[in-house]
């Protein structure tokens, strides 16, 4: 199967943000603390079970934020990591763990001189881009620790139902499709809360063994920058007192994410020779 880059647009996607944000600061503590890193429920291996890794490369991520004067795009590009455990005869009993690295995030904006008009010529702002980094706890500012947890935004697989099919070694072709809902954790910015989003699952398969398994979005997860503390800030730890309400107009309230990538089956370790 052809690798399909992903408009998969995992919350980083906080980033929403603004290119003008100037504000004074003030030391305030973060609304939440950080959850630890996910994981996901092993799933007991059978003859039927295959693993699948992402193959980063061609993965993507996107996010569009639409506000009354400003359209934000976010792509993370070749940033995307994880590891399927998919049951083939029983799709539901799948497990994963999928990571973006948001250090390699980039957002672009589009300008409206008034609510209605016509979006302007989209463009790249370093200073809109160091906001986003500021915002996410992700600068050069913030102690490494804390930044390695913050680059991170993870998806854990908890379920997959809804499903059109649950059993792909039944289909035919080297190609099979099944959709499906799924519904598990996002970890963004540190901080997790159950999603969910329909997503069509493309099997590729030799003879009937699967190759790879393309994951497309069909619709987005959707990211409230407030349940994952993404707000205004100057600098670590300093919130800014413009607020994301002060700043309706130009940012949106939550970023949907959309996520395409291909995940290639696992080579069977080589048995030990005798």
């Amino acid at each position: 199967m052809t690798h399909a880059r992903a408009p998969l647009s995992i919350a980083f996607l906080s980033i929403a943000m603004s290119l003008g944000l100037s504000a004074c600061g003030d030391d305030e503590p973060a609304a939440a603390p950080p959850s630890a890193p996910l994981t996901s429920t092993p799933v007991v291996p059978t003859a039927m079970t295959r693993d699948f890794v992402v193959d980063s490369a061609s993965s993507n991520v996107e996010f569009r934020m639409q506000a009354p004067l400003e359209s934000i795009r976010g792509h993370v590009p070749g940033a995307a990591e994880g590891r399927f455990t998919v049951d083939l005869a029983n799709l539901a009993n799948s497990r994963g763990v999928m990571r973006v690295d948001l250090d390699r995030l980039e957002v672009f904006q589009q300008k409206r001189e008034a609510a209605g008009a016509e979006l302007g010529e989209e463009t790249k702002n370093e200073t809109q881009n160091e906001h986003l980094r500021a915002w996410l706890e992700i600068g050069e500012d913030a102690p490494p620790d804390v930044r390695e947890t913050n680059r991170w935004a993870e998806l854990s697989i908890v379920t997959l139902d809804a499903l059109s099919e649950s059993n792909v070694l039944a289909m035919t072709g080297a190609t099979r499709t099944v959709q499906a809902r799924v519904r598990g954790s996002l970890r963004v910015h540190g901080r997790a809360a159950p999603k969910s989003a329909r997503v069509e699952l493309t099997f590729a398969f030799e003879g009937n063994e699967p190759t790879s398994v393309r994951i497309r979005t069909l619709e987005p997860f959707l990211i409230g920058l407030d349940e994952f503390d993404v707000r205004p800030r100057t600098a670590f730890g300093r919130l800014a007192r413009q607020t994301l309400a002060a700043l309706g107009e130009k940012v949106a309230e939550a970023a949907p994410i959309t996520i395409d990538a291909t995940a290639n089956v696992e080579p069977a370790p080589a048995a030990a020779a005798p």
